[in-house]
């Protein structure tokens, strides 16, 4: 998990709470701010997943090119 997820989900956290306790005292404003702090940390999460996947996605390419099992590997044992 990296810093981009837990700040993500810090982030939604903290904008449902605005937003709800903008409905419970009636303001609007609040209300926007929490749902605006709800996006951004949604969006944060996504970023930090797909930084995760990509992370995990050069990790494998890289123990499969080590262990011979890469392209190059496969065109070699072919000449």
């Amino acid at each position: 998990m990296n810093s981009d997820r837990v700040k993500g989900a810090i982030d939604n956290v903290a904008g449902t709470a605005k937003r709800k306790t903008g409905q419970l005292i009636g303001d609007t404003p609040l209300q926007i701010k929490g749902i605006a702090q709800q996006v951004k940390g949604k969006l944060e999460s996504a970023w930090g997943n797909a930084k995760d996947a990509v992370h995990k996605a050069n990790k494998e390419t890289r123990t499969q090119n080590v262990r011979g099992a890469g392209p190059s590997a496969a065109a070699s044992r072919k000449q």
